[in-house]
């Protein structure tokens, strides 16, 4: 392709998955059943959070935040895939790519301290259930939340000036399926490599911080667990905390393993990949994981759609 000047370059080309010729299609219903259905998990989970006062406690409160921001997460990145899907030529103007990038980092990150913060309920509940409404209150939980989405827009605010103050005149196709990091910032024709190290920085920040604090307080939680004398007693406990664990290994898994290297050893096909394990299965994974490993939800859930559910009639 042509080098060109940067002031022409008003829009962007996706490749995505246009390398996979027809079965684009398969993806498009694929990728629509997947995301129809963490929107319904998601908006399940919330309603039944909200409608049933059993549920009306700190953990609780935090998956519904979750949940929220997941749902915002999807409806960020999955209904501009399934268009390009469809379409022979797709293309994102850049102002709509630095929104998308902007919403996609800054709920991702905010989703990283949430989690942090679950895994914070969790020690308080475990290890003090004494004092545990004293520590984990309800302005404790509101303060928690807004420092979470505080603390991840603001990192993504400056990730965004970092990439889109990169003058783009090498090429405008973007080997991805959205605005990510990576892909956008190699575009670049000029020398990124302090900007992708402050990036590398916040992305160490964002991730090893919280995977550490939630380390940390699994590492109170086991010592606490170990030290109950009833075998069912610290089933029940490690039950509490197995949802939270599995959504830790899935996020932060998939998380570091873009995030933490260079932006040299980008791999289009494999990051694609992960990527689809990150905004569009684990979106889904998580309010499946807190609804079938949990029996409160369950049982919540049943409650509500009882309340609900009109009369039978004889």
């Amino acid at each position: 392709m042509k080098r060109q000047n940067q002031s022409t370059i008003t829009e962007f080309i996706l490749i995505g998955f246009s390398n996979l010729g027809d079965l684009q299609i398969l993806l498009f219903f694929i990728f629509l059943l997947v995301c129809l259905t963490t929107l319904m998990a998601n908006t399940t989970i919330m309603t039944v959070i909200r409608l049933d006062r059993t549920l009306h406690t700190p953990m609780y409160f935090f998956l519904f935040v979750l949940s929220c921001s997941e749902t915002c997460y999807t409806l960020v990145i999955v209904p501009s895939m399934l268009t390009n899907l469809l379409s022979t030529s797709p293309t994102i103007s850049v102002p709509t790519c630095a929104a998308q990038l902007y919403f996609f980092v800054g709920l991702a990150c905010t989703n990283c301290f949430l989690i942090a913060v679950m895994g914070y309920d969790r020690c308080a509940a475990i290890c003090n259930p004494l004092n545990y409404t004293l520590i984990v209150n309800r302005a404790t939980c509101t303060q928690l939340v807004l420092a979470s989405s505080f603390c991840g827009f603001l990192v993504s605010a400056v990730v965004n000036v970092l990439v889109f103050s990169v003058p783009f005149c090498a090429s405008n196709q973007i080997n991805h399926f959205f605005c990510d990091i990576s892909p956008v910032i190699k575009l670049g024709c000029t020398d990124t490599n302090l900007k992708e190290m402050v990036i590398f920085f916040l992305s160490i920040l964002v991730l090893l911080v919280p995977f550490v604090l939630i380390f940390i307080s699994y590492v109170f939680i086991v010592s606490t667990i170990l030290k109950i004398s009833s075998v069912e007693g610290q089933r029940k406990a490690f039950a509490t905390c197995a949802s939270h664990l599995t959504v830790v290994i899935v996020h932060y898994g998939c998380a570091s393993f873009i995030y933490l290297r260079p932006t040299s050893l980008y791999s289009s096909d494999k990051d694609r990949l992960v990527a689809v394990t990150y905004t569009v299965i684990a979106p889904l994974l998580n309010p499946l994981v807190y609804t079938l490993r949990n029996k409160e939800v369950k049982t919540a859930l049943r409650r509500v759609l009882g309340r609900y559910s009109p009369p039978k009639t004889v």
